[in-house]
């Protein structure tokens, strides 16, 4: 790298030099693997060269898999003896059935996380024009305080669906809750 002084004024040719340079890509044809030479000078063949590349990339994933075939992969590098491996379960979602209007997961009022969900969810809803289910007061401008003024007067035809780990879940609709 050449540092100049401010005072010293020199010629913008004199550092430019212009190197051409010949990459070759391999693609992969019927016949075998040839290749073609990769130009990018401009914007218009970057295109074409981005295409080459996907086309590399391709080659390479298929040679991989001719390769490896029906071989495992190993995940670890660490000896076979020190890995434990378990068997993957799957669940099912299960639905726990009250008797009456009895929550049976979680607390029995609606918790802020699921408020400040419901409250987002429909003010979006009536900022986009959808109708109110309630009389609108007239100290209310405002689509998040319609909202939560629907949510509290449990106007709303919303249910929960609280999950727990295990898969087992409850729909428990906004009138249960306090």
């Amino acid at each position: 790298m050449v540092k100049h002084s401010s005072n010293q004024k020199t010629s913008s040719k004199k550092f430019k030099t212009k190197t051409k340079t010949k990459t070759k890509t391999k693609t992969k044809t019927d016949k075998g693997i040839k290749s073609t030479p990769k130009k990018i000078r401009g914007r218009r063949n970057v295109s074409t060269a981005l295409k080459k590349i996907a086309i590399k990339h391709d080659a390479t994933l298929e040679k991989a898999q001719v390769q490896l075939g029906d071989t495992p992969v190993k995940k670890s590098s660490r000896p076979e003896d020190e890995v434990v491996t378990y068997a993957e379960v799957e669940f099912d979602l299960k639905e726990i059935i009250p008797n009456g209007n009895q929550v049976l997961i979680g607390p029995a009022r609606i918790t802020r996380f699921e408020k400040a969900r419901i409250t987002g969810a429909r003010s979006l809803q009536l900022s986009m024009g959808a109708p109110a289910f309630i009389r609108v007061p007239q100290e209310i401008r405002d689509s998040i305080s319609l909202a939560t003024a629907e949510l509290s007067a449990k106007a709303l035809p919303i249910s929960i669906r609280r999950v727990l780990p295990n898969r087992i879940y409850q729909d428990i609709p906004i009138d249960w809750l306090k």
